[in-house]
């Protein structure tokens, strides 16, 4: 059932083909799909997103991510390749969006449960951001962000630090003096769980886990990927030690990275 407010909630999937350390990942292949199709899948399974935009770059190599969906039949917006403040402003404008869902294309097990978790939060409250990020208890990979779009708004207008043009959302989390935000978090503290796709290692887990897990037109869940990884702890053991939130940390100290687009509270 959409939400009672009846409030546009728009998710906007934030994808481009550049990427440093695991180049053209968006559209890599997991089990017979592409990593963006699968999380468009994941995404369109939430209950209370209205509609589904995915965010890419005018540049000629992210035409691959449009064709693609076109083929599975999603919206698309082009616009500036490392602005990806301008670029979601932009695009929800034009989508007429009131609420926000920030959805990163590197994410292959997104659960729609715990999108709509951090929504129904979003929707039910006074806020203009809510996220399960502002202190980690999930693992990193099931990030939600939402947000109002007068908030993305005046972000827009203010900002002026690249990484908070490129990372989208640290000008409103960082200002709690002028946004108000509540954070969500997890029963147990999973955030040392790395679930989020940047490496050759995190490309191996992801594998992994979709070839015990995945049946087409089918969704396994975070319980569900618990429940594996509790009977086959190897399984962690393959990308362990990689850094959380290694794209904007990379992004503070001055160099463009992936479009993982994250942000880090410490």
């Amino acid at each position: 059932m959409k939400n009672a407010l009846k409030k546009e909630v728009i998710g906007i999937v934030q994808a481009r083909m550049g990427s440093t350390r695991l180049p053209g990942k968006t559209l890599i292949d997991i089990c017979g799909k592409p990593l963006l199709e699968h999380i468009v899948a994941r995404t369109k399974a939430s209950k209370l997103v209205d509609d589904l935009v995915i965010a890419t770059t005018v540049k000629k190599e992210d035409n691959a991510i449009v064709d693609l969906a076109e083929r599975i039949g999603v919206k698309t917006f082009r616009g500036n390749d490392d602005d990806v403040l301008d670029r979601f402003y932009q695009c929800a404008q034009i989508a007429r969006a009131e609420i926000i869902v920030r959805i990163t294309a590197d994410d292959p097990f997104k659960d729609p449960q715990v999108v709509d978790r951090v929504t129904d939060v979003m929707l039910q409250g006074d806020y203009d951001y809510v996220s399960n990020t502002i202190k980690p208890t999930y693992p990193e990979g099931l990030d939600v962000e939402v947000f109002s779009f007068l908030a993305l708004q005046r972000a827009w207008k203010e900002a002026n630090k690249p990484s908070d043009r490129e990372h989208v959302t640290p000008y409103i989390w960082g200002r709690p003096e002028l946004f108000r935000i509540r954070n969500v978090e997890s029963e147990l503290d999973l955030s040392h769980m790395r679930w989020t796709l940047d490496t050759v290692e995190d490309l191996k887990f992801t594998r992994e886990i979709y070839k015990r897990l995945y049946v087409p037109g089918q969704l396994f869940l975070m319980k569900d990927i618990l429940s594996l990884l509790e009977k086959n702890p190897q399984l962690m053991k393959i990308n362990e030690g990689v850094e959380r939130y290694a794209g904007y940390k990379s992004s503070l100290a001055g160099r463009h990275d992936d479009e993982t687009n994250r942000q880090q509270r410490t």
